[in-house]
């Protein structure tokens, strides 16, 4: 009873608790219905006579007195526009009419007047905004309808909505053309009101939203007609802001339609940067003949020599071809004080070595070479030192290979002098054939991307290339691939294409060869080399194909698709035609190249692919299952048949004393015989494990390399996708194969090279204490390479401590490599290669330390081959400023440099760089700076980029302060 009279205690406190819940909604209702009334009692008398005024229009519109019509349009236009509201409220106009609306749109339907139907629906779009919901795209619907022109009126927040409902629009339309859904609107009709709506976007600074509205509906081309004086410096600077984000082709038309807007106001120098990004001569020239002022036309000659480009013109021509450059730098050298020669000690300062660690060292010849490159890499282009150039002897303190690079770095210091070929001709009568191979290597160095009409290295070098000594053969191809990156020679073509053919060769002739021709043709697609490298990997016998040095040829083909990526598709159809084991690395290769600073991420997400290792599958499993049982119901079936031929034999002694099989005897010979069949299984599981092994590591080939490298060559043209492939890098290097781990490290440092950042010195510093040699040989070739030039001090600091701690011989070396690198140029030249303040990949400086990365993924074969390391004199050019007057001589001026700042998208007129610091030119420029000249300048500059060597021209406006 008890629990009863408990239970319905519990009820009725239910029952009474929703009572209550209800009464307390009931009031909560009362009171917003108060509330509501309240606030319709609350409106002023203003706007009580204009909610009247509007509802009697409307009565009036809905009726049928025709004649009435476009005076209550006349007057509802005029209430609609010249209302005005703040920016967080309706304007009260349109909330008025919002409960009006559906009778408004039932009451256009019956009209038959177009004149009057286009006025009513110029009024009905702007009253749907407020009926969006409801509604698809109403707004853009009526605009379309009415055939007025005058929309601006209607006001700021009515033509962004338009904006948006446009977008909408076009996206449906490209659903339509996927066979998706049916479009209400046509692609023409859009057009007509996109362009009436962007120039209202420009006139009121939202270039932004101008040129995204242009994007969405696949008209960006029409953006220069509407860009004036005052604005189109902020939208080019937009424009090519936005090419990293976006998919080919638009990432092209975006650069196109910038060019031209440059262009069209004068702008030439920016215009040139991104007709070189194009990579198209005709813009080039049309660049060219907009102006026929030499001075500007001598700096945008300044400008390609940077880029070691091809483009002829002869009124410049000689300073398209660096002619300058040597004598600029040792103006930069004077200035800097720099002049007196540096030895590798400088470098090494072995007094703070830790000594007591270091058990074992460098032999001296090696060591010697070592040095030797170090003093290259440290005097390099000042044309003087006191290692090679002061003493004759010191080549013969190395030995074999190690006197070819000795010499040949003596052409390193008189990097981009031609008058220095003295200093190297004397070699040439050595008895020596590596001294001699050394001279003509050195001769190219000497000419690394300086050329003039005559082309002495060519006229020297071409002599020796079918030498039919290959020490001979093989360096002077080499010169010539180092002379003339970019150029485009024909003369070289000629020289050396019969060579990559020829059969009768040997194979590093012929893979050098095409690397001459990738170098000197990169990013060209010619179809003579191509066709060419793809025939001979056909024809080429299967165990020369085996050799290292055919990696060099399919690296050669994939240079001349570098920067392609719209015309690289072609090719690669051809190559997965071919039956052939290099075949995927080629592929890989010329991928990469072709796609090379896009930061295309579908392409990074097609190398992570090939590296990600097919995971078991459930099917798979199954069919393992049955191999099982097939393989022990086949065990069985041996057993029986061998028990069965024993079977019945019995222990029997003959009367010569022989005996018969026992009764043991069967078991026995049954054991015997499933112990040898089980054997031979054994052995042949044996022999399968290990082609599976060897086929493993067939697979675990090249191409996989390739790919962690490709990455970063990718992932060079944006920020968010370095820093991804640097945690993308980390799983790798825990998870990858040893053939994977070691491309890791080079992989980083593609991705930063000359710009030492903490994160990344402290990662490479881990790896450079791998148990794997060759991945801490990598490791520490990438610190070299990421603090080329700058004399960092951190890295010099752990390059120290790596010569006491390293044991190997080949790691010891390739740390004295890299701390020449850190000092490379006394600490005024860089290898990154981006240029003119990061708007142009150079592709001749890429190519140079793909080339490099693709020698280490094999580290014992690139220091055996050590000459290939002076491809990284290719890449190397002064991080300076120097300005100069209009006929060339050096002047000092005061400018400021800082750490450049994005102002993309920012109002007025931002300052582009921040913590800056006054200095007189010339200045060395780090990475990431910028410099500006000073406000009021007595000198205006003729470059839009502040880089290199600029020319200065007098300020016609200039007015000299007052002296006190």
């Amino acid at each position: 009873m008890a629990q009863k009279d408990n239970s319905g205690d519990i009820a009725t406190k239910e029952e009474s608790t929703k009572q209550q819940q209800k009464e307390i909604v009931d009031k909560s209702n009362k009171k917003d219905n108060k509330k509501d009334k309240k606030d319709e009692e609350e409106l002023t008398e203003e706007d009580e006579k204009l909610k009247n005024d509007l509802d009697l229009l409307v009565e009036r519109l809905i009726e049928s007195n025709e004649k009435l019509y476009d005076h209550l349009l006349e007057q509802l236009k005029e209430f609609i526009s010249s209302s005005t509201s703040s920016m967080t409220a309706v304007p009260k106009p349109l909330k008025f009419l919002h409960p009006h609306y559906e009778s408004l749109t039932q009451a256009y339907e019956k009209w038959t007047d177009s004149k009057l139907k286009s006025k009513f629906a110029d009024i009905l779009s702007v009253l749907s905004m407020t009926h969006s919901e409801d509604t698809k795209q109403a707004a853009l619907k009526f605009r379309i309808l009415s055939k007025e022109d005058d929309y601006e009126k209607w006001g700021h927040e009515y033509i962004r909505h338009l904006a948006l409902e446009i977008g909408e629009a076009s996206a449906e339309i490209l659903e339509e053309e996927e066979g998706e859904n049916k479009s209400d609107f046509d692609q023409a009709d859009l057009k007509k009101i996109t362009l009436k709506v962007v120039p209202y976007f420009l006139k009121h600074n939202q270039e932004a939203d101008a040129i995204d509205l242009l994007l969405e509906t696949d008209n960006i081309s029409e953006l220069p007609q509407f860009v004036d004086k005052e604005i189109y410096g902020r939208v080019g600077l937009y424009l090519v802001s936005c090419v990293p984000l976006l998919p080919p082709p638009d990432d092209l038309e975006f650069l196109q339609t910038a060019y031209s807007i440059y262009l069209e106001h004068g702008e030439l120098t920016q215009a040139l940067a991104l007709a070189v990004r194009i990579d198209n001569d005709e813009l080039i020239e049309a660049v060219f003949n907009a102006t026929s002022d030499l001075s500007i036309k001598k700096q945008l000659a300044l400008i390609l020599s940077n880029q070691n480009s091809s483009y002829k013109n002869e009124e410049v021509q000689d300073l398209i071809y660096n002619s300058k450059l040597s004598e600029k730098f040792h103006y930069l050298a004077k200035e800097l004080n720099l002049l007196d020669p540096k030895v590798p000690e400088d470098v090494y300062k072995s007094h703070l070595e830790n000594t007591r660690q270091k058990t074992t060292s460098i032999d001296s010849a090696k060591q010697n070479l070592a040095a030797s490159f170090v003093n290259s890499f440290l005097n390099l282009g000042y044309g003087t030192d006191k290692l090679l150039t002061e003493d004759d002897k010191w080549i013969f303190k190395t030995k074999g290979d190690g006197m070819l690079s000795t010499t040949a770095s003596i052409g390193s210091v008189y990097q981009w002098d031609i008058d220095g070929l003295q200093h190297l001709d004397k070699y040439l009568y050595s008895t020596e054939d590596e001294i001699k191979a050394g001279a003509l290597l050195g001769m190219g160095l000497l000419g690394s991307g300086v050329h003039d009409e005559v082309e002495p290295v060519l006229l020297l070098l071409q002599d020796y290339v079918n030498d039919p000594n290959r020490k001979l053969s093989t360096a002077s191809i080499l010169g010539l691939a180092l002379s003339f990156s970019g150029s485009q020679n024909e003369d070289l073509l000629n020289l050396l294409l019969p060579l990559v053919s020829d059969l009768e060769v040997p194979i590093e002739i012929s893979a050098l060869s095409a690397l001459a021709l990738g170098h000197a043709f990169v990013g060209t697609c010619n179809g003579d080399i191509t066709s060419t490298i793809l025939q001979t990997l056909l024809e080429r016998d299967f165990e020369q194909l085996k050799s290292k040095w055919i990696k060099f040829l399919a690296l050669g083909l994939g240079l001349l698709f570098m920067g392609k990526a719209e015309q690289v598709d072609d090719v690669l159809e051809t190559i997965q035609a071919i039956e052939h084991p290099i075949v995927k690395s080629l592929e890989v290769l010329t991928r990469i190249s072709a796609y090379a600073g896009t930061g295309n991420v579908l392409e990074i997400q097609r190398l992570f692919e090939i590296l990600t290792p097919e995971g078991p599958e459930p099917e798979k499993k199954e069919d393992e299952d049955e191999d099982e049982v097939a393989e022990e119901e086949e065990k069985k079936e041996t057993e029986s048949k061998i028990r069965a031929k024993y079977k019945g034999k019995t222990a029997k002694t003959d009367a010569d004393g022989d005996e018969d099989i026992t009764e043991s005897a069967p078991l026995n010979a049954f054991e015997a015989e499933s112990e040898s069949t089980k054997k031979e299984g054994e052995d042949d599981d044996d022999e399968d494990e290990d082609s599976e092994e060897s086929k493993s590591k067939e697979n675990d080939d090249d191409s996989l390399s390739y790919a962690v490298l490709g990455i970063a060559i990718i992932a060079l043209g944006e920020d968010i996708g370095k820093a991804m492939s640097l945690r993308h890098y980390g799983h790798i290097l825990d998870y990858g194969s040893p053939s994977v781990r070691r491309a890791v490290p080079l992989g980083i440092g593609l991705l930063s090279p000359s710009n030492p950042q903490v994160n990344i010195i402290e990662s490479l510093s881990r790896m450079s204490h791998d148990t794997d040699v060759d991945v801490a040989i990598n490791a520490i070739y990438s610190m070299g390479l990421i603090g080329s030039g700058t004399n960092n001090a951190r890295l010099a600091q752990l390059f120290r401590q790596l010569a006491s701690y390293h044991r190997d011989s080949n790691a010891l070396f390739t740390t004295r490599i890299a701390q020449g690198l850190t000092h490379l140029g006394k600490g005024t030249m860089t290898l990154n290669p981006f240029t003119t303040e990061g708007r142009i990949l150079s592709k001749v400086t890429l190519a140079s330390l793909l080339t490099v990365a693709v020698g280490f993924l094999d580290p014992s074969f690139i220091l055996e081959n050590h000459s290939l390391l002076f491809f990284l004199n290719s890449a190397s050019r002064p991080r300076t400023l120097i300005t100069v007057d209009e006929d060339l001589n050096e002047i000092q001026v005061t400018v400021r440099v800082g750490k450049a700042v994005d102002v993309v998208g920012q109002a007025g007129n931002p300052k582009t760089i921040t913590g800056w610091v006054t200095q007189t030119t010339p200045v060395l420029l780090g990475y990431g700076e910028k410099a500006e000249l000073e406000e009021n300048s007595e000198y205006i500059a003729l470059s839009s980029f502040l880089e290199g060597i600029v020319i200065l021209r007098k300020n016609p406006d200039y007015i000299e302060p007052e002296k006190q």
